[in-house]
């Protein structure tokens, strides 16, 4: 599935299934509380904190599921297409930190 696609069909799936977008400040505060189920299930995972019986079965790839869905909500809902924007990021990185990361000591 491409981005756009993606972009499509949770459209169509908001339009039908889940009736309308939330408003804007809503998703963001979703999309912040869906970062936050991210983060808990990976500093368990990866970090030091031990594992709470409610986040034994939580997937990490469900929780980024969860982040690109409402991040693609508030991308349609404003009107931003992601494919375009993550050409233009790439661009700007490529410019801004040709050397940057090489020329790191910390890195190396």
């Amino acid at each position: 599935m491409t981005i756009d696609q993606a972009q499509k069909e949770v459209d169509q799936w908001i339009k039908t299934v889940g009736v309308r977008y939330f408003n804007e400040l809503t998703n963001l505060g979703i999309l912040m509380e869906e970062v936050g189920e991210l983060s808990r299930i990976m500093v368990r995972k990866y970090g030091e904190q031990s594992y709470k019986e409610s986040d034994k079965n939580k997937e990490i790839s469900d929780e980024m599921a969860d982040v690109l869905w409402v991040l693609i909500c508030l991308a349609n809902q404003t009107g931003v297409d992601l494919t375009d924007a993550l050409k233009k990021n790439f661009e700007k990185k490529n410019l801004r930190d040709a050397d940057r990361h090489t020329a790191n000591e910390k890195l190396l």
